[in-house]
């Protein structure tokens, strides 16, 4: 039952704001030959990054990225040891590959709205809900552990 909640939470997240709307977006375009590779790469990478988050939230967490179904557990394994948001950063980075891939400035202010969104629903929302439900082992989490810029952990919470 979780996987399958897991599933529809991705689906109705990271898949439409990564997926179905750049989709939209760029539907009566043609990628653009000259950064079509580096494109697919920046792409791949970043689905890589959001698929292995997702299942940390699963595994670890269980639960799902869903705010209606959190993790019950904090998770600060896998990319969580380097950073606090690194789904977010897979969803950027998947963006940024779209961005890439047709060479669309319609797409990098896409990409800079979503950049800033995500940061204020992290400060002003998720920061808040995670201490108010994991306490001192989130402070310590969040003490040790970069928000946005990736670095070597600090000290394990």
């Amino acid at each position: 039952m979780l996987l399958i909640r897991a599933t529809l939470a991705f689906l109705a997240l990271p898949a439409m704001v990564a997926g179905l709307v750049p989709t939209l977006l760029m539907r009566h375009r043609a990628p653009d030959p000259r950064t079509f590779s580096i494109g697919v790469a920046v792409l791949i990478v970043g689905s890589l990054l959001l698929l292995w988050c997702v299942r940390d939230f699963l595994v670890t967490g269980k639960g799902t990225l869903a705010p209606w179904d959190p993790p019950k557990h904090l998770v600060f394994v896998g990319l969580y040891r380097f950073m606090r948001n690194p789904m977010y950063l897979a969803v950027l980075t998947i963006v940024a590959g779209w961005s890439l891939l047709y060479l669309s400035a319609g797409m990098a202010v896409y990409l800079i709205f979503l950049a800033a969104t995500f940061h204020v629903r992290a400060v002003r929302y998720e920061e808040p809900w995670l201490h108010r439900q994991f306490g001192a082992e989130w402070e310590v989490y969040a003490a040790s552990t970069a928000r946005w810029l990736p670095h070597w952990p600090k000290k394990k919470p």
